[in-house]
């Protein structure tokens, strides 16, 4: 009598490298025989991605933990991992003593920890003799890495480049949870690439959280605009992302071959942080905001369709008003296509939190933060509406539940919505624009 396979469910918050590692991780346990649920109550294995970026991430976690914790109880047969930033790299005996009823952690993008332990849990396999060895076992027809079930039928898919980080500044607390920054090699990376295309794949994003400095930890002088380049010949491929930047990396060989390879997307993610000068050296940035700004104006010049997306911190310690209305007047000069705006919150191990004191007041912050918001929807709200009327092209990656209108992604990673009967699931479609908003816009397929 056959008996019913273990099922795996996998939780994630964070980075778009935690959604890389999941993926990962998923494969890896479909090929030692587990099956996929969305319920993690069902499941025989529960594994938490996490993040601690930000406070609130943290809180997050902390709130799925206690979760966890209650389900171990009525169920004591269930094994619970713990993966991601909330791990770290290290012994872990504080988390193993305030966690007890975790049964694995797994520090960022290692999922060796749970291989090994694999056997302990795993459902009965028919050979015995020839155990899986690695997290290649789940292959497709083709030989080749298979996609999870969990990704469904992925249009985009996340592939990490670099990995770590060692530029370490002030505030984050990356370096210190990911280790030092080490890029994955050409050849691992573009047969993965290769892989996943072949299962429908079209969109690519390689990912690094200082993805410019692909290369810069080894003698060879391959670099990000190789490898973009060689990952956008890649047949299959029909759009190239890449994040995230960094402002004192971003070279103009990487800027030539987005000009000139009409695969790579004219969308950069690139993270201002603060438009004081003052602040930046406090936050060992590297660099002014002039010299940021000669850079986006270098871009738009290069490439005039691009859209620049940034990061702003406020609050950050020590930061006056008079601080914050350098951020604010940076943005209204460059008009960004999106601001990610985050409240400073100090993060443990940082130099920020153990020499900068948190003196911005949290409703200071909230105020600056909305200022900031609303500057932003009018930017949003002026730069979209250019497009009313116009044709673009979007790559179509799902659909929305409410009205089920079709979903895509603009080659400057804006979205935009359209009805249409047919299946239209990972295809280029010609939109014309019938309405616009700050964060999506709506249109007709021609």
């Amino acid at each position: 009598m056959n008996k019913q396979k273990q099922k795996y469910n996998i939780w994630t918050i964070g980075c778009q490298m935690n959604t890389a590692d999941s993926r990962h991780l998923a494969n890896c346990l479909e090929g030692f025989g587990y099956e996929f649920t969305d319920n993690a109550d069902e499941a025989n294995l529960v594994v938490l991605n996490t993040c601690v970026v930000r406070a609130s991430a943290e809180n997050k976690v902390n709130g799925k933990l206690q979760y966890m914790q209650g389900l171990k109880k009525h169920r004591p047969e269930i094994k619970i991992a713990l993966m991601g930033c909330f791990v770290g790299r290290g012994k872990n005996t504080a988390l193993r003593e305030q966690f007890p009823f975790v049964d694995i952690f797994l520090p960022p993008s290692d999922i060796s920890p749970i291989i090994e332990h694999l056997d302990e849990f795993a459902p009965p396999r028919e050979q015995q003799e020839e155990p899986p060895l690695s997290c290649t076992s789940k292959m497709n027809d083709s030989g080749h890495l298979a996609l999870p079930a969990s990704a469904g039928n992925a249009v985009s898919a996340n592939v990490p480049a670099v990995l770590g980080c060692s530029h370490a500044c002030t505030y984050c607390i990356i370096p210190y949870r990911r280790g030092r920054e080490h890029s994955r090699p050409r050849t691992e990376i573009l047969k993965e690439v290769r892989s996943l295309t072949l299962q429908g794949v079209k969109e690519i994003i390689l990912l690094g959280q200082i993805v410019d400095r692909y290369g810069a930890d080894s003698d060879s002088e391959y670099d990000l605009a190789d490898l973009l380049r060689d990952t956008a010949a890649i047949d299959g491929v029909e759009r190239v992302r890449f994040l995230t930047s960094h402002p004192g990396y971003m070279t103009d060989r990487i800027i030539s071959a987005i000009a000139e390879e009409e695969k790579i997307c004219p969308h950069f993610e690139l993270p201002c942080q603060s438009g004081s000068d003052k602040i930046l050296t406090q936050m060992r940035r590297g660099y002014t905001a002039d010299e940021f700004s000669r850079l986006v104006s270098n871009i738009r010049r290069r490439i005039p369709s691009a859209a620049i997306n940034t990061d702003i911190i406020v609050g950050f310690p020590g930061e006056t008003d008079a601080h914050f209305i350098e951020s604010y007047r940076l943005a209204e000069e460059l008009r960004f296509d999106t601001i990610h705006i985050a409240k400073y919150s100090p993060r443990p191990q940082t130099y920020a939190a153990r020499h900068l004191p948190d003196n911005v007041p949290e409703e200071e912050k909230e105020r600056r933060r909305k200022m900031l918001d609303n500057l932003q929807n009018t930017i949003l709200t002026e730069n979209n509406a250019l497009l009313l009327g116009k044709t673009v092209d979007v790559l179509v990656d799902g659909k929305t539940r409410k009205n089920q209108r079709w979903r895509g992604r603009t080659p400057q990673n804006k979205i935009v919505f359209f009805e249409d009967s047919s299946n239209q699931l990972g295809q280029i479609v010609s939109v014309k624009i019938k309405w616009t908003g700050p964060f999506s816009m709506i249109g007709n397929k021609i």
